[in-house]
């Protein structure tokens, strides 16, 4: 069995970072935080062009058909530019959520959504905000066992405190009705259930980039910041604390690509929930120790607004509650394992 990426994958992710890396600089995100979006113009445009909003809509709706292993390694470099478009929300979470229920709503929007024409965001109960509201044409929302299609017009939206200002969040105001219900009972539980899977798998790949990103940064700064007489990267206790920070990247690597594979293959099951928490608690874990070293071996000068790193660790901070935070999956790992035993 063949346990590796294809090259057509490879290739589309070298395509996609390419892009973002010419898009997403330092200075385009610091510009995009001050706006009233958050958001860098014009590149919503330009991932629809390379095929990324319509990549798991099906190709009889206008989209490419894929599936969430060719989708991770886009994810990661999403997380590795501070990405501030909502691309997980809707080509991780709602687009395969309407494929999913099906209907007249889903014929209605997934086409728009794989063209960038309709952005749609998703309320679970699992996050109590909403990430990039303002701008969403549909809302996807849960009550109970019921997925809900509620149009911008039939909700009302609070802004929210949120560290990443390219990330704004709203809490949703809205009332459930006969009208905009489209999936409930047991379909909608399990439509649900794999909408917090799909989710929390893709805020565990952007982790992966994010942490990558801090790294890189730090290594970067290490070499050309000079104390005593050398650069600061060739002291042994800067060293140790990059490479351990590293190593635990690497770590949470695989279980990441697992989990998409998991999700890919074999649906809902015990296997691919145990997968997806495993993912979620050991990337966000990993993001926060790339966090905490890029943090100290900068000093308090990463976290400034005058240095661009500090946009990467306000992205981790968020990400690693959404879809359920490291002790929110371990204990649900730890509960499918005595299920399972």
């Amino acid at each position: 069995m063949e346990f590796a990426f294809s090259e057509d994958q490879r290739m589309m992710q070298e395509a996609v970072g390419e892009m973002l890396a010419n898009e997403c600089s330092h200075e385009a995100l610091a510009t995009a935080w001050e706006t009233e979006t958050g958001q860098v113009e014009g590149l919503w445009s330009q991932m629809a062009e390379l095929g990324i909003l319509g990549l798991t809509t099906p190709e009889s709706d206008g989209g490419l058909g894929l599936g969430p292993v060719d989708l991770v390694l886009l994810l990661e470099e999403c997380g590795r530019y501070a990405v501030p478009e909502p691309v997980s929300e809707l080509v991780a979470v709602a687009g395969p959520l309407l494929a999913e229920v099906g209907g007249e709503v889903a014929k209605a929007w997934l086409p728009r959504m794989a063209a960038g024409d309709a952005r749609v965001a998703v309320g679970l109960d699992v996050n109590p905000v909403v990430a990039n509201a303002a701008a969403a044409d549909l809302f996807l929302l849960q009550h109970g066992d019921e997925v809900h299609a509620v149009p911008a017009s039939g909700v009302t939206l609070r802004a929210q405190e949120s560290v990443d200002g390219g990330r704004r969040v709203d809490a949703v105001d809205w009332s459930p009705a006969d009208t905009t219900r489209i999936a409930s009972g047991e379909a909608g539980r399990v439509a649900l259930a794999h909408a917090a899977d799909r989710g929390a798998a893709a805020a565990a790949a952007e982790l992966l980039g994010l942490g990558r990103q801090l790294i890189e940064l730090t290594v970067e700064y290490a070499k050309g910041r000079v104390q005593f007489g050398q650069p600061i990267g060739a002291f042994q206790a800067v060293k140790h604390h990059l490479a351990n920070a590293y190593t635990k990247l690497e770590f949470a690597r695989a279980p990441v690509y697992h989990a998409a594979y998991a999700l890919q293959e074999s649906g809902e099951s015990d296997a691919t929930a145990l997968a997806v928490s495993t993912a979620k608690a050991l990337a966000g874990d990993a993001a926060h120790q790339c966090f905490r070293t890029a943090l100290q071996c900068h000093g308090a000068i990463a976290y400034t607004y005058e240095y661009h790193a500090h946009m990467w660790m306000k992205r981790v901070l968020v990400l690693q509650r959404q879809y359920g935070d490291a002790r929110y999956h371990r204990r649900r790992a730890s509960g499918l394992l005595e299920l399972g035993a």
